[in-house]
């Protein structure tokens, strides 16, 4: 199990507000929330239509077209 070392934000009355945790714990957190999203996506379309590499190529460039960020 991930350890998770927190420390608590307060606010002037004493009430968390806010938690910070190390960077490395935090990219621990998102790879394994983003490892589990795709298996979940996984399982949804498991038995659904495959595209061949060079689909799947052409339509993975159509994806990262579209986004602004990449």
């Amino acid at each position: 199990m991930l350890e998770i070392h927190k420390n608590y934000v307060l606010d002037e009355k004493q009430q968390p507000i806010a938690v910070q945790i190390p960077i490395a714990e935090f990219e621990q957190i998102e790879e394994i929330l983003e490892n589990y999203g795709l298996a979940k996506l996984m399982e949804e379309t498991h038995g659904e239509e495959q595209l061949a590499r060079n689909e799947a190529l052409k339509f993975y460039q159509l994806l990262k077209g579209s986004n602004v960020e990449s």
